[in-house]
């Protein structure tokens, strides 16, 4: 999420999920739904035409949850899409995969992810993964969470 200014298109209750697997995508749905129910969330199974969509769209979401195994355009081809639009930069995309392969986690951050997690097995920890990465992006576009270095000493 870089950028000068905000764009006022972002919608940071808004999350776009990019997921071919009905059960990871309903595993999503229930997570979601439970640790922020005030979220809209659109779901999308296959990568062709999201960087354009996004371009395009009325209101954009702040979030995009981006699976790298997909059908046709793969996770990683829809990230250097959206990287490669200068318009899109303040959208967040946090790859959620199941791969744990270190080629594939250093190829997603240099094409420009803003996190990688891999995709618990265990609902419980699914969801509290999930909560924990919505939080973070939500609480650091809002200007709240800059990591430790920004926080200020206490007296």
């Amino acid at each position: 999420m870089s950028g000068s200014a905000a764009d006022p298109r972002i919608d940071r209750d808004f999350v776009w999920v990019v997921e071919d697997s009905a059960e990871d995508a309903e595993a999503i749905q229930r997570a979601l739904g439970r640790t922020h129910p005030g979220l809209r969330l659109e779901f999308t199974e296959r990568g062709a035409g999201v960087a354009e969509r996004l371009l395009n769209a009325e209101r954009r979401p702040g979030l995009v949850i981006l699976d790298l195994r997909l059908p046709g355009l793969s996770g990683s081809e829809v990230l250097r899409s959206i990287r490669s639009m200068p318009e899109l930069d303040q959208v967040t995309v946090v790859v959620f995969t199941a791969s744990t392969a270190p080629d594939d986690v250093d190829a997603t951050y240099a094409a420009g992810a803003d996190s990688y997690i891999y995709k618990p097995v265990n609902f419980e920890l699914f969801r509290t993964v999930l909560k924990g990465a919505v939080d973070y992006w939500q609480r650091r576009a809002n200007g709240e969470d800059e990591g430790p270095a920004a926080q200020s000493p206490s007296a």
